[in-house]
């Protein structure tokens, strides 16, 4: 074999091994775990007869894609502040309602309708919002307090 093509051959070798290590280097830096981002709650109180509502919106963003997303508000007066949320008190929570918003990422919303007596029955104050994100892998993320709120 003459030289040059000998050193064409090392020198690609060198390359290719460069791009396979730089490939093999990103994909272990990519946190395989659901990521959130833009997380956003607004709450309308009942007023007049008609009923109030809360609306909660985020970006999840995961490698496999994105399975689900459940929503749980909750009050910080409660047992939650003492014995924190785990995705297994999350399991039989309402789920919300994602559109994929380019790449690996959702836009997920969730709505939902609160009465007067609702409002009356329910401890008022600081509220947080809890999320449950699971990727189409099984990787998991949970965030107990992903946006909060107030009920006055």
């Amino acid at each position: 074999m003459s030289r040059r093509i000998a050193l064409s051959v090392v020198a690609g070798v060198v390359v290719l091994g460069g791009a396979g290590a730089f490939a093999l280097a990103y994909a272990g830096d990519q946190d395989p775990s659901p990521a959130l981002a833009h997380s956003t709650v607004r709450f309308t109180a009942p007023d007049g007869g008609r009923d109030g509502s809360l609306s909660f919106t985020t970006e999840v963003t995961a490698p496999s894609g994105v399975k689900s997303l459940k929503v749980l508000a909750w009050p910080e007066k409660s047992e939650f502040a003492k014995k924190p949320l785990t995705a297994k008190d999350m399991a039989e929570v309402a789920s919300a309602t994602c559109t994929p918003a380019g790449g690996h990422t959702v836009r997920c919303v969730y709505k939902g309708g609160m009465t007067a007596a609702d409002i009356a029955s329910s401890p008022h104050g600081a509220w947080h919002i809890a999320v449950l994100a699971t990727a189409k892998d099984g990787h998991t993320t949970l965030d107990t307090k992903a946006a909060d709120f107030t009920l006055a």
